[in-house]
């Protein structure tokens, strides 16, 4: 198996071992990734996204269930006990199918295979941790964070809340090329674990939509209220396509060049509470099976840019998750000390929606697929609430999920 080697997690090597195995992936580009962590993986992006859409029904919502799902991970690292068995099992994983070894080499193997340079698909994605500095972080958890997950732990002083907040922004800041740039905006001196993790992504259309072509338009937020929006367009695309009739919606794939596609679900009107409902890995699996290849005559997308960010200690007791932030906390492998608890977890995610990539437009490879039915001409316009996921092509991961109710708020 391409990846990391499993006895990583004992051995004093690992490092090494998952040197040789970024070697093996870059010249593969597809490790096995098994199918429990795809399947966790949508367990858990859909659990979150629930808790996420019930808190605020009508706001924009963008996060990345692979970079929460693998912070926790690394964090689990550290944890014994309940605490360890809460946080694996609040990631949808069963324990008694999948090792808590091949849970870590999973991770391992996707991050290192997001990290490779050279995709069109710009992907800037990392975890780190940041300890109280009279607490003295254990060497084997480093070497163990740094060589699964390329986490880094680090300690700051929290007993100086402005400076421990500037080190941490500066981490981030420098990681995503500024494309984050205030991820925490404040720290009490109660603080003695702070999480982080963090993802930007930006790819490039398959097939672009011309600049020329945006026009402004209106984006219904409800059938009573509407904003106007600079609304894309692009005529005679070939795109797999699906009409889910039970469900009363309208599944799009657009496909980025490089290995990354957006699955686009738009709700009839007044049907997204239902959709959001029957959201679980069997609805995706059956979303992804249907789509075909078919003509869209005229397909409209408002153009946006959207960011969130999320305190997700005040989300994650609500799928299970919830020791690891009491008095009860057991995570003694991290620092040995039986008293760390994680103070906060802040997630921030970033999500840009333009014509980008109007250079790869001399692309004309949407011939070659056959229509053998001649189709009613089919017009599609997301102008109203709309859900995107995004997803590693190779192995369905779920990068990003989003729901835009309102694209003009950012």
């Amino acid at each position: 198996m391409a990846g990391i080697s499993t006895d990583v997690l004992s051995r004093p090597d690992g490092i090494l071992r998952r040197d040789a195995a970024g070697q093996e992936i870059q010249n593969n580009r597809t490790p096995v990734v098994n199918l429990s962590m795809t399947s966790s993986n949508s367990d858990f992006a859909f659990s979150l996204y629930k808790e996420l859409a019930l808190k605020d029904p009508d706001e924009n919502i963008v996060f990345s269930p692979l970079s929460i799902s693998a912070a926790l991970a690394v964090l689990s690292l550290g944890a014994s006990n309940n605490t360890l068995q809460e946080i694996l099992e609040g990631l949808k994983f069963n324990l008694t199918e999948t090792p808590e070894a091949d849970i870590h080499q999973g991770f391992g193997n996707l991050l290192l295979m997001l990290s490779q340079p050279g995709d069109q698909v710009q992907i800037s994605t990392g975890n780190a941790m940041f300890v109280e500095k009279r607490l003295k972080i254990l060497a084997e958890f480093k070497e163990k964070a740094r060589a699964l997950y390329q986490a880094e732990a680090s300690s700051a002083d929290f007993q100086q809340p402005h400076e421990a907040k500037k080190l941490i922004n500066d981490y981030v800041r420098n990681q995503t090329q500024e494309k984050i740039k205030e991820l925490i905006s404040d720290l009490d001196k109660d603080t003695v674990m702070v999480l982080v993790n963090y993802i930007y992504f930006k790819g490039k259309w398959k097939f672009p939509f011309d600049p020329r072509d945006t026009f402004e338009s209106e984006f219904h937020l409800d059938k009573d209220r509407s904003v106007k929006v600079p609304m894309m367009n692009i005529k005679a695309l070939i795109t797999p396509y699906f009409r889910d009739e039970k469900l009363s919606c309208t599944v799009v794939e657009l496909k980025y060049t490089g290995n990354a596609s957006a699955l686009f679900i738009l709700p009839d009107q007044g049907r997204m509470q239902q959709v959001e409902a029957s959201l679980q890995p069997e609805t995706l699996r059956k979303w992804r099976n249907s789509l075909r290849p078919r003509k869209i005559d005229e397909l409209y997308m408002p153009k946006f840019s959207i960011s969130t960010d999320y305190s997700l200690e005040k989300i994650l007791p609500q799928l299970g998750i919830r020791e690891v932030f009491s008095t009860q906390a057991d995570l003694s492998g991290i620092t040995g000390a039986k008293n760390l608890r994680v103070s906060q977890v802040v997630h921030k995610a970033v999500l840009d929606v333009a014509e980008t990539g109007t250079e790869a437009s001399a692309a004309t490879g949407v011939a070659g697929v056959t229509c053998s039915l001649i189709m009613n001409p089919l017009k599609v316009n997301f102008n109203r609430p709309f859900l995107i996921i995004i997803s590693e092509t190779n192995t369905q991961i779920s990068l990003f999920m989003a729901k835009v109710t309102n694209p003009k708020e950012n």
